[in-house]
């Protein structure tokens, strides 16, 4: 059996920019607080833990440690209450998901209308919503459409996107747009604030899905990018499993197989990836 991994994936520069800022951070002050998880990778967050970054919520903020902004970013309420607080911040804020809160900020200051693709859970949808100083709205897929736009929609609009989702369906969903609302749609402005690695990982995955027989994606599970790999991956039309870890992988899952492919999210660390494909090869043998 042979294992192959997508060309591009694991860490991007958004991430381990992140985590060499927080690791740096505890290394000069000491013992750092991270306003939620830093990315959505167990491993990692375990690798910042033993560094002395700490998880809280807003609640447990102590302003005599520093706070760490991670790299999904938050809402300008958010850094104003932690400057009320008094707190000394570490921003590790992603700088796509910054353009992303700007572009925001300047369509809705300008009047737009906002309808912002993706997960309005998504702790990225919520910072960059919290820049809209207007009227904004979330869609987390092309079937919202169906639907009336809301009344106090303007007819002039724009369009983002999570960092994170698929070209494909922020793309389907801008066509869905003005298939459905070309009579509301006055002026339309698209903004594509997708991750430049993120969608390239997604392309290397589906290029990869159709030449093996199985997908093993490789990423944690409040993992969006991860989660839209696996997607892709089934959607190219191959078997699919997305693992948190080596661990996961049952030798049953490998039975017949000649090629296993190989993908992980953008928040997954190298070694992680290196385990994976041990515990393949171990399987196979």
């Amino acid at each position: 059996m042979q294992v192959i991994k997508a060309k591009e994936l694991g860490f991007c520069m958004g991430v381990r920019r992140a985590v060499d800022m927080m690791e740096a951070a505890a290394g000069e002050l000491g013992p750092i607080d991270s306003l939620g998880s830093t990315v959505h990778n167990p491993q990692v967050v375990g690798r910042l833990r033993d560094r002395g970054v700490e998880i809280i919520s807003m609640e447990a903020v102590d302003a005599r440690k520093p706070v760490a902004i991670t790299a999904h970013g938050v809402g300008p309420q958010v850094l104003q209450e932690l400057n009320d607080r008094g707190a000394q911040i570490v921003d590790t804020t992603c700088p796509i998901v910054t353009r992303a809160q700007q572009w925001a900020k300047k369509l809705t200051d300008e009047g737009f209308g906002v309808i912002v693709f993706g997960d309005p859970n998504h702790k990225e949808v919520r910072g960059i919503l919290g820049w809209a100083n207007g009227k904004v709205i979330t869609m987390r897929s092309a079937d919202e459409l169906d639907a009336p736009l809301p009344d106090w929609m303007p007819s002039r609009i724009g369009v983002l996107s999570q960092t994170t989702e698929t070209e494909g369906h922020f793309a389907e969903f801008v066509h869905k747009l003005l298939n459905t609302h070309m009579d509301d749609i006055g002026e339309l402005r698209v903004i594509n604030t997708l991750c430049n690695a993120t969608t390239s990982q997604q392309a290397s995955t589906e290029e990869l899905a159709q030449d093996v027989d199985l997908m093993v994606v490789v990423g944690g599970r409040e993992s969006a990018n991860t989660r839209h790999l696996a997607e892709v991956s089934r959607e190219a039309g191959v078997e699919t499993y997305h693992v948190e870890s080596a661990a996961e992988i049952e030798r049953g899952w490998l039975a017949g197989r000649e090629k296993v492919g190989v993908a992980a999210g953008a928040s997954t660390p190298d070694t992680v990836i290196d385990e994976v494909v041990e515990r393949l090869y171990a399987l196979a043998s």
